[in-house]
C-alpha cells in the first residue's frame, strides 16, 4: 500500500463494511474500483472492470495467493489479477490499474492512480 501525498483521497466505506478476505465495489470519481480486505488490516484497490469482458465484477472474485502474490480470480474468465499491481498474470495486456488505499479512523479511503 502506498500513501501518495498530492492525490485526492476519497472515502469509500467503513473498514468494518468489508468482511476479511473479500472485496466490495465502490464508485470513485466515476470509476468502478474493487476494494479488498485481507485479514484484519491489509487493504488493496484495483479497477473493478474485467478488461476481457467489460463487466464490473472483479470485487466478486475469489481472493487467494499464487506463490508470493496476493490475487483475485475474475469470476468470469478466472484470470488472476495481482492486488498490489493490477497485473493480469495470464495475459499482462489485460492488466488493470492498482490504486492507493488506506484506513483512517475506521474509514477506507482510495486515491486513483
Amino acid at each position: 500500500m502506498t500513501h501518495p501525498t498530492q492525490e485526492h483521497w476519497m472515502p469509500v466505506c467503513a473498514t468494518r463494511d468489508i468482511v476479511p478476505d473479500t472485496g466490495v465495489c465502490a464508485l470513485v470519481e466515476g470509476r468502478h474500483v474493487a476494494v479488498f480486505r485481507l485479514g484484519e488490516d491489509r487493504f488493496y484497490a484495483i479497477d473493478n472492470v474485467d478488461p476481457r469482458c467489460g463487466a464490473s465484477v472483479l470485487a466478486r472474485g475469489l481472493v487467494g495467493s499464487l506463490g508470493e502474490r496476493i490475487v483475485v480470480a475474475s469470476p468470469i474468465y478466472k484470470h488472476h489479477f495481482d492486488l498490489a499491481t493490477g497485473e493480469c498474470l495470464e495475459t499482462p495486456e489485460h492488466s488493470v490499474r492498482a490504486h492507493a488505499v488506506r484506513s483512517e479512523n475506521g474509514q477506507l479511503l482510495v486515491a486513483l492512480h
